[in-house]
C-alpha cells in the first residue's frame, strides 16, 4: 500500500509527469459535474421546452439515466457514499449530525468522522492529480495532490477552507463576495422582489462554480476535477410549487422566473462541457438524490409516546428545562441542541429516560430510532435480553401505522423500516452509533424529531409547499468512449469504482458498488485490488460554538433539524 499523502509529497501545479496508468484507460481526464439534487422529473420538462439545450444535446449524445440515492436519502450519506464506493455502515456517516450513544449527545459530523479513504485521496496515493469544489462533506479539507475547496458543511470564509490555504485568497481576489450562505431572504409580505433577489443569488452561484473550475483547473492541473452545484438543491426545497409540472401553472409568473435559473445554469454546463473538451475529459454529471413535493412531516416519537415506549417528563420538570435554556441563552448566548449535552437535546424534546424505551434522536429524511439500552448509554433501562425483541416489536407497529392523506386515502406512514446492521451488512459491534432501527417514510413525507401537535403527519398547506428528497437523481455521461444514447439505471454506490476503471486503475475489493460497464463503448477493464484502508484518526472538534449556529440556522431553514 502506498503511504498517505501529506502536504510534502504534494507536488507543485507546474509538476508535468502523468501518473501511470495500470490498466487500459478509456479517458484522459474526468470532469465531474454535481447537480446537487437534481432529478429529471424537473429537468425533462425544462429541457423539452427548449429552456435547457446544452444539457438536452449532452444526454442525447451520451448515457444517461437514474441515479438512485442513498438510504437515506440525503445529502451527507449520499456524497459520502459516492466519494468512497461504500455505503454508510462502512463510510459510518447517515446525517448531518450524529448520535453518540455512550455520551448521549449530538455533533456534527466532518471528514473527521468519515472512516473510509475518499476517492481524492486514492486517486492522490497513485498519483493523479485531483480537484474537489463545494463537494458536501469534505470539511475540513485534507491534503491532497491537487487541490480542494471545501463544501455546504463549512461554517463560513472566517474558517480554513481550502488546500492549499493560500488558495482561500486567491478565491476572493476572483471572488470578493464568495461565501457559503444559502441567502434565501423572507419578509412579511413576500412580494416577487424577494424571490428575483433569492433566485439571482442562486443563479450568481452556478456562475461562480464555473469560474472555480477554470481558475483552480488550469492553476493546479488536473487528472479529475468534480464541482458541485450545491443551491440547485437549495432552489427546489424553496421553490418546488413553481417547479412541479403540477403546480407550476399556478404561479406562471414565479414559475417563469425560476424556470429561467435552470436557463442560467445550462449555460454554465454549456461553458463546462467546453472546458472539458479543451482538456480531452470526459465528463460525469451526477445528483446526490432526486426531489420532489414535501406533503406532509412524520412524527414517529409522538407514536412512540402514544404507544408508551417514550415518556416526556412534567409541564414542571419541563419547565425548568426551558429556564435552564433561556438562563444560558441569556448568560452565554443563544444556545445550540449541541451546546448544552443531553440538555440541549431535551429542550426540544423532554424526554424522560427512566420511563423510555425507545426515542428518535435526530432526523434527516428518515427517523434515526434508538433503543434506550441499559449498559449503552448513561440513561439505559432497556435490558440486553430485551433488545432484539422490542426491535420487532417496534418494526411491526411502525410499519402498520397509516395515516389518511389529503385525498383521503390511506397511507402508512413507514412503508420500511429497517436494521441498520442488516441494511448496510455491517457489523453493530464494529459501529455501535448506527440507529437500531431507520425509519424510511412513505414518498412526500420527511420525518421530524419534535413533537408538535396530536397528528402523526402534520399535512403541509398547498399555498406553502415545497421540497424534499426522493431516491432518484440523475447521472448523464459524455465523451469519447461513452455509448450514445444510452440510457442506463445506476446507483451512486456505483460511481467511484466506474470511475477508476474508466481512468485505467484498479478497484478496491471492498467497494460495494459495480462499474457501469454498459456506458461505454468499449467494456472497461476491472482488475481488483486489496484494500486500502485508512489510518485511524484521532477524534477532532472542528466546530466552535459559533460555527455550530451558524450551520444549526442554515439546515434549519431547509428543514433538516426539525
Amino acid at each position: 500500500m502506498q503511504p498517505e499523502v501529506s502536504v510534502a509529497d504534494v507536488p507543485g501545479p507546474a509538476a508535468q509527469s502523468r501518473a501511470p496508468r495500470p490498466l487500459k484507460p478509456l479517458t484522459d481526464r474526468l470532469l465531474i459535474i454535481g447537480l446537487d439534487g437534481a432529478t429529471f422529473y424537473v429537468l425533462d420538462p425544462l429541457m423539452n421546452a427548449g429552456r435547457m439545450p446544452n444539457l438536452k444535446r449532452f444526454i442525447e449524445q451520451g448515457t444517461a439515466g437514474v441515479l438512485h440515492s442513498t438510504q437515506p436519502p440525503i445529502t451527507p450519506a449520499a456524497w459520502t457514499t459516492f466519494m468512497t464506493g461504500k455505503g454508510p455502515g462502512q463510510h459510518g456517516i447517515l446525517d448531518f449530525e450524529k448520535y453518540d450513544v455512550f455520551q448521549h449527545q449530538l455533533t456534527f459530523n466532518s471528514t473527521y468522522q468519515i472512516e473510509e479513504k475518499t476517492i481524492w485521496e486514492l486517486l492522490s496515493e497513485k498519483g493523479l492529480r485531483v480537484g474537489s469544489i463545494n463537494v458536501p462533506m469534505t470539511f475540513p479539507p485534507k491534503p491532497i495532490n491537487g487541490f480542494m475547496i471545501s463544501g455546504f458543511e463549512t461554517p463560513s470564509i472566517d474558517a480554513e477552507f481550502t488546500y492549499p490555504r493560500e488558495l482561500k485568497q486567491e478565491i476572493f481576489q476572483q471572488i470578493p463576495n464568495y461565501n457559503y450562505r444559502t441567502n434565501w431572504q423572507r419578509r412579511a409580505l413576500g412580494g416577487q422582489d424577494v424571490l428575483e433577489t433569492n433566485l439571482e443569488y442562486i443563479a450568481n452561484s452556478f456562475e461562480q462554480g464555473y469560474r472555480l473550475t477554470t481558475y483552480c483547473g488550469d492553476k493546479y492541473g488536473w487528472d479529475v476535477l468534480m464541482t458541485v452545484m450545491k443551491l440547485v438543491d437549495n432552489l427546489q426545497h424553496k421553490a418546488w410549487k413553481y417547479l412541479d409540472p403540477q403546480t407550476a401553472g399556478n404561479f406562471p409568473r414565479e414559475a417563469e422566473l425560476a424556470a429561467r435559473v435552470f436557463t442560467r445554469l445550462d449555460d454554465v454546463l454549456g461553458r463546462m462541457f467546453e472546458y472539458a473538451e479543451r482538456n480531452n475529459a470526459t465528463v460525469l454529471i451526477m445528483s446526490d438524490h432526486g426531489h420532489g413535493s414535501l406533503d406532509g412531516k412524520a412524527q414517529p416519537n409522538l407514536l412512540l409516546k402514544r404507544w408508551g415506549y417514550l415518556a416526556l417528563r412534567s409541564p414542571w420538570q419541563q419547565a425548568n428545562t426551558r429556564a435552564a435554556y433561556w438562563w444560558h441563552r441569556f448568560t452565554k448566548g443563544k444556545a445550540t441542541r449541541f451546546e448544552q449535552g443531553s440538555r440541549g437535546i431535551e429542550r426540544e424534546l423532554a424526554v424522560d429516560w427512566t420511563r423510555t424505551r425507545a426515542c428518535v434522536m435526530h432526523a434527516g429524511i428518515y427517523g434515526y430510532l434508538y433503543i434506550n439500552l441499559k449498559g449503552r448509554g448513561p440513561h439505559g433501562i432497556v435490558e440486553p435480553a430485551d433488545y432484539e425483541p422490542l426491535r420487532n416489536e417496534l418494526i411491526e407497529r411502525l410499519r402498520s401505522a397509516s395515516v389518511r392523506d389529503r385525498n383521503g386515502r390511506e397511507v402508512r406512514i413507514f412503508p420500511h423500516v429497517y436494521k441498520t446492521e442488516t441494511l448496510y451488512h455491517c457489523d453493530r459491534g464494529e459501529n455501535p452509533n448506527l440507529p437500531d432501527l431507520l425509519l424510511a417514510p412513505n414518498p412526500g413525507l420527511a420525518v421530524i424529531r419534535k413533537i408538535r401537535g396530536g397528528q402523526a403527519v402534520r399535512w403541509c398547506k398547498s399555498a406553502r409547499l415545497e421540497g424534499t428528497h426522493r431516491d432518484e437523481g440523475i447521472l448523464a455521461l459524455g465523451g469519447a468512449n461513452v455509448r450514445h444514447g444510452q440510457r442506463t439505471e445506476a446507483s451512486i454506490i456505483d460511481i467511484a469504482p466506474t470511475m477508476l476503471a474508466a481512468l485505467g486503475l484498479r478497484v478496491p475489493v471492498d467497494m460495494e458498488g459495480r462499474v457501469i460497464r454498459e456506458a461505454f463503448t468499449t467494456d472497461p477493464v476491472i482488475e481488483r485490488e486489496p484494500p486500502l484502508k485508512k489510518a485511524v484518526e484521532e477524534a477532532v472538534e472542528v466546530y466552535s460554538d459559533s460555527d455550530r449556529r451558524i450551520l444549526e440556522e442554515r439546515l434549519t431553514e431547509l428543514g433538516y433539524l426539525e
